[in-house]
């Protein structure tokens, strides 16, 4: 490895490491603004210049200039210092001075550089530059008289988004960044370019002008909108909160974030659930905790056990559903089911609902076979991270399902779904490139397995994966994605049916045809509600959708961002949120609600903290033990066989369950934002735009 000297500093570099990055190895600051670890080198700042000998008579550009042995390097020798005084100047030149309104004013690299690299006085005083602003939808603010042409946004959009939508155009003075014809960014990442705007020509429509970022608390937490699990920050002022920010985990999100998960969080202020109500003649009216828990304990003491039934919504968190498994244990019924969308999962083999190649290990995979799903959609960040793989090269793709663009190019084997058959029986072409893979992925979407074939499907992949050698002990690459948070918490605290139990098919139709009596809705949503009939219907949640219009009696619960709370991700890497803020008026966290419902029973259980919860989560599976938190607990070894489902595929054309992926849960459906994401990118192209057809990235 090459050995070079930095301010004095001996140096071992990797072959091919740029004088910045060994500059960072140790310590040593170089400002920047173009360069970005994730993105390609642009080099067209020029912040980082820096002093190198031998080398030319000249500041070099350390961001693009790749070490050596022997080379010596400056980084604040006069020449270095003077060179970047008179680039910050340049930069300056047409900055408006804007810092006292732009929403960057705070959290700015241009500020911070200017201060600490920047000269005390202008020479320019010639008229500035202005530049229009464009539009580029509804989740990004431009202010393009400030933008430095650093570039950051246009390789972003590029390369880690995969759309050919953001460039530069112009020459010299008369450079800008905009959308090449003037619309709005089609990418489900887009709201990551704000992030790496350096100096406020981007910034976050949605939160313009709302806080300065010394007036927010801020807290870490993860996200829920999908079964990725991203971990992010929450900003807080007062009781409120402002934003959402991705933060650093290499094992999940890296540095970005989706679109929903960043700006859907406007609706948590609208449509909440924050008292009890009790349906009385017909309407439902405010009551009292008492009034209301004494409502429910009452019909369900009242209610043979068999006649008795819970369903748990995609946001439910795994304490919430734990203590309500007690409960119906305590009344004494089986019937209970976290899958709203009948999704044909054996919670009693763990490896069969898990993404068991886990997120990172995608770039480990050396082939890959969607089957049933839309991961753009379904899962943004786990689609980029696919699209990672392919630029790395020698990763061929298939899918068998909906033909959409998913940023990368793929071979489109079709959408019937006996193609699956033939690759598990080894009569289809594409059947040879998996065979021959190392380590090939399978990755079964919920659109494949909410079918009434489901169970048919998994059988088929697992033949699949079995037969080219994607289930060994260095390697399991049958991947479950799953699309709802709260899904494999509860596979893994056992809220499905029980002995003779009904499952969530049978428990609509059980409802619809007057065998169930009462129905606890556990934050579920996502169901047909006019199945219900004349069921007693409760519903705990935190939002005015479905499930509470249709309620009898509603019990407020707790978003993600006001609750203490356990997650499983679609790997089986156990999380927890953080309470950021408190659930508004008399809304209780969810669990509290359960163990208050079995005091009001005369049953109460025993568990009386949050402590207590855990160590009951913890006691039913050690994925919960604190020690593994944010850690993948290892899959146990995959039952042998097919994993059942023996009859025939339909041949249904797969579908994929999101259908709007700005509108999936009840609190998106109650975000402004995300309504006018719906219109902008929805409604006025019929059923999605442009990105949404055709299989080339």
């Amino acid at each position: 490895m090459p050995k070079l000297t930095i301010d004095g500093i001996e140096v071992e570099a990797e072959p091919g490491m740029t004088i910045l990055q060994a500059a960072d190895q140790v310590g040593i600051e170089i400002p920047r603004f173009c360069y970005h670890e994730r993105l390609s080198i642009a080099g067209n700042c020029r912040m980082c210049l820096v002093e190198v000998k031998p080398g030319p008579p000249k500041p070099a550009a350390s961001c693009a200039l790749p070490v050596a042995e022997g080379m010596q390097v400056w980084t604040q020798s006069d020449l270095a210092v003077k060179a970047r005084k008179g680039v910050m100047e340049f930069l300056l030149i047409n900055h408006p001075l804007d810092c006292p309104i732009c929403d960057q004013g705070g959290e700015c690299d241009l500020q911070d550089q200017a201060m600490a690299f920047g000269g005390d006085r202008s020479r320019f005083h010639e008229h500035k530059r202005a530049v229009t602003e464009k539009h580029l939808g509804p989740l990004v603010k431009t202010a393009m008289t400030r933008c430095i042409h650093c570039t950051r946004c246009v390789r972003f959009i590029t390369e880690i988004a995969g759309i050919q939508e953001l460039g530069m155009i112009g020459r010299g003075e008369d450079a800008e960044i905009t959308s090449y014809v003037e619309m709005a960014l089609t990418s489900e990442l887009s709201g990551n370019i704000v992030d790496l705007c350096p100096v406020g020509a981007l910034t976050s429509a949605p939160y313009a002008f709302h806080a300065r970022p010394w007036e927010l608390r801020k807290v870490e937490s993860i996200d829920v909108f999908d079964a990725v699990g991203s971990a992010i920050r929450v900003d807080v002022r007062g009781n409120a909160v402002m934003r959402v920010l991705p933060r650093l985990n290499e094992d999940i999100n890296e540095e970005w974030l989706a679109d929903k998960s960043r700006h859907a969080i406007d609706g948590l202020r609208y449509q909440r659930l924050d008292r009890p109500y009790v349906r009385e003649d017909g309407k439902l009216r405010p009551a009292s905790w008492e009034e209301a828990l004494r409502t429910v304990a009452g019909r369900l003491l009242a209610t043979d056990a068999d006649k008795v039934a819970a369903l748990a919504g995609d946001m439910a968190d795994a304490e919430a559903m734990m203590l309500l498994k007690d409960l119906m244990g305590v009344i004494g019924s089986p019937h209970m089911d976290c899958r709203q969308d009948g999704a044909a999962l054996d919670p009693t083999d763990r490896a069969s609902y898990l993404f068991n190649p886990t997120i990172p290990g995608i770039e480990d995979a050396d082939a890959l076979l969607i089957v049933g799903s839309d991961p753009r959609w379904e899962a943004p960040i786990l689609n980029a991270r696919i699209r990672k793989r392919y630029l790395m090269g020698n990763f061929p793709i298939a899918t068998i399902g909906p033909r959409t663009d998913l940023t990368y190019p793929v071979e489109d084997l079709g959408n019937n779904p006996e193609v699956l058959d033939d690759l598990a029986r080894g009569r289809h072409p594409f059947w040879r490139i998996l065979d021959d893979a190392e380590r090939p992925l399978i990755l079964v979407g919920m659109g494949a397995l909410s079918r009434p074939d489901g169970r048919e499907v998994m059988a088929s992949a697992r033949r699949l994966a079995e037969r080219v050698g994607a289930m060994r002990e260095d390697w399991n690459g049958l991947g479950v994605l799953h699309t709802a948070a709260g899904r494999v918490g509860g596979l893994e605290v056992g809220f499905v049916p029980g002995h003779g139990g009904r499952d969530t098919a049978g428990i609509l139709e059980g409802a619809e045809r007057g065998d169930l009596q009462v129905v606890y809705l556990m934050g579920a949503d996502e169901i047909d509600t006019a199945r219900l009939g004349e069921a007693f219907v409760i519903y705990q949640g935190h939002h005015g959708d479905a499930g509470a219009n249709r309620a009898d009696v509603i019990l407020p619960g707790a978003a993600y961002t006001e609750k203490h709370a356990t997650y499983v991700n679609t790997e089986g890497r156990m999380q927890r949120t953080w309470l950021a803020v408190h659930p508004p008026g008399e809304a209780r966290e969810d669990w509290k609600i359960v163990r208050a419902l079995s005091s009001a029973m005369g049953k109460p259980l025993s568990q009386n903290t949050l402590d207590d919860v855990r160590a009951r989560l913890a006691d039913v599976s050690p994925t919960f033990a604190d020690a593994n938190e944010g850690a993948v607990i290892p899959a146990a070894p995959t039952r042998g066989g097919s994993g059942g489902g023996a009859g025939r595929l339909d041949r249904t054309p797969f579908t994929s369950p999101v259908g709007n992926y700005y509108r999936t849960d009840p609190i998106s459906r109650a975000s402004r934002t995300m309504a006018e994401c719906t219109d902008v990118y929805i409604n006025r192209t019929g059923s999605g735009d442009s990105k949404r057809t055709g299989t080339d990235g």
